[in-house]
């Protein structure tokens, strides 16, 4: 059958209304040039009239009389007076005119001295990287012309560069990182330590522009996310770096803010994830924020290496089953997790060969949380165990297929003690804390686009899912509602989030369901293939 052409609003109504916008605004700024003085001599009538108001309402009750007799006056000479209504509307028309003039002092052009000898000693700091003795016009030369550098410049109120556009030589090597990273080192020394610069380098146009970086807020609390099953907010973001918003609770206000969304799932290709930073940079609290997302769609296993109890709040609540900080308890919770898994891949295939929908008890997602597992490690070899870390295997590997989730936290001091399973299938990486550009290439495998700096909050850090390009995070504040140094607000926050207690904190639940004896089934189906 043949196709209608679409109709030309259709086609190209995008230009039209383009084309339409246009000419709306050229004819508001054409009559904005026209009704110029109207709008002048309006204003300054406004004005005279509220500093008549202003004059009479000083004025004294008694003496307002004496105030009345000498306008009375004027206006019977005006009237009684030849030309006199005439000049009278001449004179007004002349005080409002200049009385509603813009008072706006001009902005002023170019920078001031400050500013001046700013620029102009980081144009002689610039002078060794970006000049050679073979040029015969350098841009970069000591005792040059900065503004032809520096084409673009703002500054704060402190008088400290905001952001700048550098042009650069041709020669200069902009396609090696370590040329790269040492302008990018000398200019955050000299724009201002303590603040996050993005180095943005165009190669074609010979240009770098540096800009300076917001601090990510660190007053958003812990809450409930809008987002879909198999979405886990990490935290939030820059707005430059992701297309989505989420509607958060900042304190009494609503608002509208990024966040790094992690997907897990069927579906997902980075299936688990690590966390990696320094004692007290805010690891316990990304367990807690995943946690606390992870129980309104399925079940959570924690296991806390550290022994901190930070995640005591969790014990018996309604899709926790299990919370372990022994040696013994751990153990048999990811033992139990890997045959979990097992049961869940064979029951899978299994359904999928009959051709029927997955079994439910399959779909509900499981979350394996391991702090610290190192120190596990440790204890472990020292009493001839296993390491428990040998028991993820099978979550690591056949998770994504069997939905179950895997997230490992630990410090810097311990990375080498996390096993090649773990390494190899948490491709997404999360870093907090303080760290330096080769800690953050380490882990994340890609340097960030940002200058790391020495002093940070809790929860401040970098993000890469996979791939992806590396992004500024700032996790939720998700503290441990039983330590004392808490906030009320924060507290509140995640005691609202938890599930209601299934088991009384100081019982002795049973802490896991006894797995499920799995059939024999042929060899070749024994593992599914994800999707």
């Amino acid at each position: 059958m043949a196709r209608r052409p679409l109709p030309r609003i259709l086609s190209n109504g995008g230009a039209q209304l383009a084309r339409s916008r246009e000419l709306a605004r050229t004819a508001a700024d054409s009559a904005t040039d026209v009704l110029h003085p109207l709008i002048t001599i309006t204003r300054g009538l406004r004005r005279l009239a509220a500093a008549g108001r202003r004059r009479w309402s000083d004025t004294p009750k008694d003496k307002r009389g004496q105030l009345l007799f000498p306008v009375a006056s004027v206006i019977l000479v005006v009237a009684l007076a030849p030309y006199g209504p005439l000049l009278a509307v001449i004179i007004l028309m002349a005080a409002a005119a200049w009385y509603g003039r813009d008072r706006t002092p001009p902005a002023p052009e170019g920078p001031d001295e400050i500013q001046t000898q700013r620029l102009r000693s980081l144009y002689e700091a610039l002078v060794p990287f970006f000049s050679i003795a073979e040029d015969p016009a350098p841009l970069y030369a000591h005792g040059g012309e900065w503004d032809k550098a520096f084409p673009a410049y703002e500054f704060d109120r402190g008088d400290r560069i905001t952001h700048l556009v550098i042009q650069y030589p041709a020669y200069f090597p902009d396609g090696e990182p370590e040329a790269r990273a040492r302008v990018e080192h000398l200019l955050a020394a000299k724009s201002g330590r303590g603040r996050e610069y993005r180095f943005t380098w165009h190669e074609e146009g010979n240009q770098l522009t540096v800009a300076v970086l917001a601090p990510l807020p660190t007053d958003i609390a812990a809450q409930r996310f809008v987002t879909a099953p198999g979405e886990t907010v990490l935290g939030l973001t820059d707005a430059s770096e992701v297309q989505r918003t989420l509607p958060l609770e900042r304190g009494e206000e609503r608002c509208e803010m990024p966040p790094v969304v992690w997907r897990t799932g069927i579906r997902s290709t980075e299936p688990h994830l690590l966390a990696v930073g320094q004692p007290g940079s805010g690891t316990s609290t990304l367990l807690r924020s995943v946690a606390l997302q992870a129980l309104q769609y399925g079940d959570v296993v924690v296991v806390d290496g550290g022994g901190t109890g930070d995640f005591a709040c969790l014990t018996g609540r309604d899709g926790v089953l299990a919370v372990e900080c022994a040696l013994a308890g751990a153990l048999a919770s990811l033992e139990w997790a890997a045959t979990e898994t097992e049961r869940r891949l064979i029951a899978v295939n299994r359904a999928r060969q009959a051709g029927h929908p997955p079994p439910d008890d399959t779909q509900r997602p499981l979350w394996i949380l391991l702090d610290r597992p190192s120190t596990l490690a440790h204890v472990a070899a020292a009493d001839g165990h296993k390491d428990p870390q040998s028991l993820l295997q099978a979550p690591l590997r056949h998770g994504r297929a069997a939905n179950v989730t895997v997230v490992v936290a630990e410090q810097f001091d311990s990375l080498d003690a996390l096993s090649d399973s773990v390494l190899q299938h948490t491709r997404a990486r999360v870093v907090l804390g303080p760290a330096t550009g080769e800690q953050l290439t380490a882990v994340l495998g890609a340097p960030p686009s940002t200058t790391p700096v020495a002093q940070v909050p809790p929860g401040r850090g970098y993000a890469r899912l996979g791939a992806g390009p590396v992004l500024r995070l700032q996790v939720p504040a998700t503290p441990d509602p039983y330590d004392d140094a808490t906030s009320e607000a924060h507290r509140q926050a995640v005691m609202d989030l938890l599930p209601p207690r299934t088991t009384p904190a100081d019982a002795e639940p049973d802490r896991l369901p006894p797995p499920a004896e799995p059939e024999p089934v042929p060899a070749e189906a024994a593992v599914a293939k994800s999707p």
